[in-house]
């Protein structure tokens, strides 16, 4: 499945009500970080089907970064019935990306 981008406008449809666990990736263009984990995001999103894969550009959406207490990117958090059920900052390497959708 494709990745979804996330505004204030779509989160609540595509997050808070998605039928099944959201990955969400807090990112920004700038951040070096950020660029090495896409790219993998991106593979989870195509190979995972049973999750929904979201990016929220931190830069044009502060205020879900705020909302979200981001303070460091990239952030990953991992939702299901509309709660944080695992978060992770940092670049991470696919496995560890997999096993935060296991918590």
């Amino acid at each position: 499945m494709a990745v979804i981008t996330i505004t204030k406008e779509n989160f609540n449809e595509e997050v808070l009500n998605a039928d099944k666990p959201v990955l969400l990736d807090f990112w920004a263009s700038w951040c070096g970080p950020c660029r090495m984990v896409s790219p993998i995001v991106d593979e989870i999103a195509e190979e995972v089907s049973t999750i929904k894969v979201c990016k929220v550009n931190v830069d044009e959406q502060p205020e879900l970064a705020q909302q979200f207490q981001v303070m460091s990117i990239p952030t990953l958090i991992v939702m299901k019935n509309g709660k944080i059920t695992n978060q992770s900052v940092g670049a991470k390497p696919k496995a560890a990306i997999l096993d935060l959708l296991k918590g």
